[in-house]
């Protein structure tokens, strides 16, 4: 595995998640693409600053959206993406506060099905998911997630999916489970959550974006390509 390893071969190598068909959205739906063009080097460099997040905590949280979504020639990094910053304002926002979230318990072990079962907030189970990866990095390699060597985190990151590893008072598996499904939102959410950066999500499968552009369209287009410029909500102010 190289330093820099394609998103399609990273996600198809995840086990569960390959198996239900959510981490390979990015590669199935890019695949079915035209060929696109290398991202432009010319935008200029993304700032990150952080509400949520503390800088050791970034710094993991941006190495493992970079492991999920790597560099290539479809779009840019996870980091570079705003996915980091998406899950920051998520997590510093009423989502991670568990403002929707049933916290009266009992809190017993639920089933897959159900999903999200724990006495912490989702902000809260984040923040003890790191420090617990953290901690199990520093026991194993003697360095923090975010300072091993890209194959090495890519490694983790399985292990964490696949539940080979024990880590302290988190259950791996539902840890690596949020931070995927907290990638994903923010590589496909709409650019005015933090993420989904000039709209590079969008334009590699081709979606349109807000729906009040492109209703009228649908059934004209219905099995046709559809090639505008995406639209964000914020382009609608």
């Amino acid at each position: 595995m190289s330093d820099q390893p394609a998103r399609r071969t990273f996600l198809k190598g995840l086990g569960a998640m390959g198996a239900t068909g959510v981490a390979a959205m990015v590669p199935a739906e890019a695949a079915a693409m035209p060929q696109a063009a290398p991202p432009s080097t010319a935008a200029p460099p993304l700032v990150h600053s952080y509400t949520f997040l503390t800088s050791p905590e970034a710094a993991f949280v941006e190495a493992a959206v970079d492991r999920l979504i790597p560099a290539d020639a479809l779009t840019p990094s996870g980091t570079d993406c705003g996915v980091a910053t998406f899950i920051d304002r998520q997590l510093a926002g009423a989502w991670g506060s568990g403002d929707r979230v049933y916290m009266q318990g009992p809190w017993q072990p639920g089933t897959p099905t159900q999903g999200y079962q724990l006495p912490m907030t989702p902000a809260e189970f984040f923040r003890a998911g790191i420090a617990a990866t953290t901690a199990y990095c520093v026991k194993t390699y003697q360095k923090e997630f975010d300072r091993l060597v890209p194959d090495l985190q890519v490694q983790v990151l399985q292990s964490l999916e696949q539940g080979r590893i024990v880590l302290d008072g988190v259950p791996a598996q539902r840890f690596f489970d949020l931070l995927l499904d907290t990638a994903m939102q923010g590589f496909f959410a709409d650019p005015l959550y933090g993420g989904n950066r000039d709209k590079v999500a969008w334009k590699m499968i081709g979606f349109p974006g807000v729906i009040a552009i492109y209703a009228e369209h649908i059934k004209t287009y219905r099995n046709r390509r559809y090639d505008v410029e995406p639209a964000s909500i914020v382009d609608l102010s």
